[in-house]
């Protein structure tokens, strides 16, 4: 499914004429990052109550997910495999860290 996305966001970027360089997309990528911490600073009172997604949300969301995308196609990185790496990553850090904490400061 992340290759059909990927080769999705590639084919609408070239026929919107989206491709720009990549200082540009990444500035764009920190405005629609910027906008969605306003949205969420602004519905939880500066962090004082909860946050609850709103109707734009997703589509707010989506268009950062898009731009992230853009920008792996413009440099040439296979997106869902760099992805799934760093999951791994995560995933194995993660074992590594519970199975170090298990062991202090005796072993079970």
């Amino acid at each position: 499914m992340t290759a059909e996305l990927s080769r999705l966001v590639a084919q609408s970027a070239d026929t919107a004429e989206l491709h720009a360089p990549v200082p540009t997309l990444l500035l764009e990528l920190q405005t629609l990052l910027g906008t969605l911490a306003s949205v969420v600073s602004n519905e939880t009172n500066r962090g004082r109550k909860p946050f609850r997604p709103g109707p734009d949300w997703p589509m707010r969301l989506g268009e950062l997910g898009y731009g992230v995308f853009l920008l792996a196609d413009q440099t040439g990185v296979d997106l869902p495999a760099a992805v799934t790496a760093t999951a791994h990553g995560v995933s194995a850090h993660g074992q590594q860290q519970r199975a170090a904490s298990s062991e202090w400061p005796l072993p079970e």
